[in-house]
């Protein structure tokens, strides 16, 4: 994109356009340049948050969550325990989970598999993002 509008201020030092015309081609330039972020944040949005449990005994969980779904309850979530007196005492670790953690990796776009855990029971449990 510099690339593009050192050539437009070049041909207004030429004279070949004023100012205003300028200006007009270097808004379009930018919001082009704008428009593939939108695009690609949205996409990511559109992801599912995948969990997978699976026990010896043969117990199962899959659990399916829209993204966009986390990123909203997380932070509506964390507005609401804010405003309730002594939240802690009713959710254990509260205090210890780091929302803004999770909301930071949804917002840089975190993708494939985030947990992977085999315990000594042979449970597994597993945790991605597609």
């Amino acid at each position: 994109m510099k690339d593009e509008i050192t050539r437009v201020l070049t041909m207004v030092q030429e004279g070949k356009l004023d100012s205003e015309e300028a200006g007009k081609l270097i808004q379009a330039l930018k919001e082009k340049d704008a428009t593939p972020a939108r695009i690609k944040g949205s996409n990511y949005l559109d992801k599912m948050l995948k969990i997978r449990v699976a026990s010896e005994e043969g117990d199962n969980v899959s659990v399916n969550l829209p993204l966009r779904l986390i990123k909203v309850a997380l932070k509506t979530g964390l507005s609401i325990a804010s405003t309730i007196p002594e939240s802690a005492k009713y959710v254990k670790d509260i205090d210890v989970l780091d929302v803004d953690l999770i909301l930071e990796a949804i917002e840089n776009e975190l993708s494939g598999q985030i947990v992977d855990v085999n315990s000594s029971k042979g449970e597994k449990v597993s945790v991605v993002i597609e």
